[in-house]
């Protein structure tokens, strides 16, 4: 959310930052990044993390510059009326954008979140390039002791399916929740 009004900020070089932030992360693969931030920043200036602190960092931060961009565009989707609606109730900017805008922009944003928090489970097999010890890791490792190469990784597959699919029960569950004050609208025919 931060990133996401920084980016929209009329002061520019916040913008700039935010923008700058955005298309770094964006256009670079996380592959890149993970391995720059493990093993990259230790060398060039000494900051070493852990295997944890490199993929959880890695992780955040290229996830953080999408999101940006999801909820950036879900404030932009409520209609200029709106704000203008609050300004004329005498709210301040702040209260137009807790009050008015954030509570629709969220109705719009959950779905594409959900799918990014899903693609997000997903994307953590990539840490295993690491060394972290992740379910696609732990599947590589027991691969080498049993030799059982297509069986284990069913199994992980399965593993990953069962993690989605939890994760969209949960997502239409908050979709419900969210969109119930839309649901109960009903507009008789004909008009």
């Amino acid at each position: 959310v931060i990133i996401a009004l920084m980016r929209m900020s009329p002061i520019k070089p916040v913008t700039w930052f935010a923008q700058f932030y955005i298309w770094i992360f964006r256009g670079t693969p996380l592959l890149v990044q993970l391995l720059i931030i493990y093993t990259g920043l230790p060398l060039a200036i000494g900051v070493r993390f852990s295997v944890l602190e490199a993929a959880l960092l890695g992780l955040i931060l290229n996830e953080a510059a999408y999101l940006a961009e999801i909820i950036r565009s879900g404030i932009l989707s409520v209609p200029e009326g709106q704000t203008n609606a609050g300004k004329a109730l005498g709210l301040t900017p702040a209260q137009v954008m807790g009050y008015i805008v954030m509570p629709q922009a969220t109705r719009i944003v959950i779905p594409p979140l959900g799918n990014s928090v899903n693609g997000l489970l997903k994307t953590t097999s990539i840490t295993s390039v690491i060394s972290m010890e992740e379910l696609l890791r732990r599947t590589q490792i027991l691969i080498q002791e049993k030799f059982l190469g297509l069986e284990l990784f069913a199994v992980a597959a399965i593993y990953y399916l069962v993690l989605t699919t939890l994760w969209d029960v949960v997502q239409r569950r908050i979709e419900a929740r969210f969109g119930k004050a839309y649901n109960r609208i009903q507009i008789p025919e004909g008009k």
